[in-house]
């Protein structure tokens, strides 16, 4: 525990939702959701205005649509979120190089290693000018703790919720624990929660006068100790500014439980390149290969493999995840999937040989070119027989290159024409996949300019041009084959927009613009 509260906790306020009511106006003060759409995906965030209905993260979206049927249902943007994210984890290493990232939206901060804070008052000051830039740099809101511990800043941020600051003095923090329920506390889940209720304790004020002897008999050593040292608000764990990542994973829930054994395997095989395209995002290899199964009933398989040495070679983990598919009956049906690597590394096992491989491939390559420089004159020489017998010489004597018949170089009979017709079903080109657009998807139109999908079906997509900054923008429908409607980049919620379909030059949606500076004249100019 510090004497003063010099450790930050920011937790953005309902992040995915506010994301998108910022960038979509005709959203705000409405009830948005994200998440999954499916019959069987679940709410990854909710805004405080649906939350008025119950709705809350990990509900099923089919409970959120019956709690709140009006509300706005979006698909996820992560890379919104995730450029979003940057801006504001770079503001907070400006305050400190000790910030301890929990997620996109949530991070620790230690104010006296950075120098911004050494008492409440300035920690206040620091607080406030960091929500103060948030806001000016994303317009979304944040919610602040400071106090002397991290469960205790935690603890203030939460209270803190919605876009409110609040400091936790040193001393009165069990004064302020005390009226609040157990559930508030780190580590004391549904299960535990319902332990402590069956004997009596509802709050953190009753937790401490259990003691720790009781809490220990209650819910073991190394639990119950913790509880009552947090129920106290003792807390000596330090801000760590990496945290190493333990595991690597990706899984799918399904709609409609799959129950072909070809397709299940291609699912994984693509699962697993998946994982490693993060594997290797990451910086890192793995050498454990894990498999995760939910079937029909719910029952969840995982199965492992460990393999010599890191890798982060996607042929390795396809082949490794599908041997472990072939343990796996499947039979009833499947609902998820699930490819993940473990035991991390920062090398892969070819590193290991990198150097005694390439002399083996030096000392081989050397002994193919003697061997070809031997054979070089009979080898031409079969080469010119053959392309002569098969009549392939040129006008001037040199070989032709030889294309059997009926290959894709032949335009004669049996040809590329012929085949292309013979490949169609009586004659007739194959119809063109309908285009599918995702609710809460960016688009851009070549008249109406940027806007995002409100929904699709029945051949026809519904879009609301409109985007940040923007006043609420007006609906129009069209084809889903519209050919001047395309898919576009995320636009940055505050300052300049640039509307340009993906692939035209916008490279992030939180590109930083150039700095102005006066020069001893007095004229304005921009410096990257």
């Amino acid at each position: 525990m510090r004497a003063a509260p010099t450790i930050l906790h920011l937790d953005m306020d309902a992040f995915y939702a506010s994301v998108e009511q910022a960038s979509k106006p005709s959203l705000r003060g409405k009830a948005v959701i994200v998440g999954g759409l499916g019959p069987r995906g679940v709410v990854a965030t909710a805004s405080y205005e649906a939350r008025r209905f119950g709705v809350h993260s990990a509900m099923p979206t089919a409970q959120a649509r019956r709690l709140c049927p009006n509300g706005a249902y979006l698909i996820p943007r992560f890379r919104l979120y995730q450029a979003v994210s940057e801006v504001v984890m770079g503001l907070l290493r400006e305050l400190s190089p000790l910030v301890e990232p929990l997620s996109l939206d949530e991070a620790f901060v230690d104010l006296e290693a950075g120098g911004t804070a050494f008492d409440s008052k300035s920690a206040r000051a620091t607080g406030e000018r960091l929500r103060a830039d948030i806001r000016a740099a994303t317009g979304l809101s944040g919610s602040v703790g400071l106090a002397g511990s991290k469960m205790l800043a935690k603890v203030a941020s939460e209270e803190a919720k919605p876009a409110g600051l609040l400091l936790i003095e040193p001393g009165t923090e069990r004064e302020l624990l005390a009226p609040m329920s157990v559930r508030t506390l780190p580590g004391v889940g549904p299960v535990t929660g319902e332990h402590l209720r069956r004997a009596g304790i509802t709050t953190v004020g009753e937790l401490a006068e259990a003691g720790e002897d009781e809490l220990v008999r209650m819910v073991g050593r190394s639990h119950g100790v913790g509880l009552y040292r947090m129920a106290l608000g003792l807390d000596d764990r330090p801000v760590v500014a990496e945290r190493d990542a333990k595991s690597v994973s990706v899984e799918d829930t399904f709609d409609v439980d799959l129950h072909d054994r070809v397709r299940i395997r291609t699912e994984v095989q693509r699962l697993a390149d998946r994982c490693v395209h993060r594997l290797r995002g990451s910086g890192h290899s793995g050498r454990t290969i894990v498999l995760k199964v939910r079937r029909y009933d719910f029952s969840t398989l995982t199965r492992s493999e460990t393999l010599r040495g890191p890798t982060d070679d996607p042929a390795v983990v396809r082949e490794a995840a599908a041997r472990l598919l072939e343990g796996v009956d499947t039979t009833g049906g499947v609902r998820l999937l699930g490819v993940g690597v473990t035991g991390l590394a920062d090398y892969t096992q070819e590193d290991l040989f990198a150097q005694s491989m390439a002399a083996e491939a030096a000392e081989a390559e050397a002994a193919a070119e003697a061997a070809a420089a031997a054979a070089g004159a009979s080898a031409g020489a079969s080469a010119a027989e053959a392309v002569a017998r098969a009549g392939g010489v040129g006008p001037d004597g040199a070989p032709e290159a030889v294309v059997p018949s009926g290959s894709a170089g032949s335009e004669g009979p049996g040809g590329a024409a012929e085949g292309a017709e013979a490949a169609g079903s009586g004659g007739e080109p194959e119809a063109a996949p309908e285009r599918r657009w995702a609710a809460g998807s960016d688009v851009l139109h070549a008249v109406y300019g940027p806007g995002w999908v409100q929904g699709s079906g029945v051949g026809r997509v519904t879009v609301r041009f409109e985007q940040p900054g923007s006043p609420p923008g007006r609906v129009r429908t069209f084809r889903v084959d519209d050919p001047e409607l395309e898919p576009c980049d995320p636009l940055p919620l505050v300052g300049e927009t640039d509307p340009r379909p993906t692939g035209q030059g916008v490279s992030s949606p939180f590109a930083r613009r150039p700095k102005s500076r006066r020069t001893s004249d007095g004229r304005e100019t921009s410096s990257p």
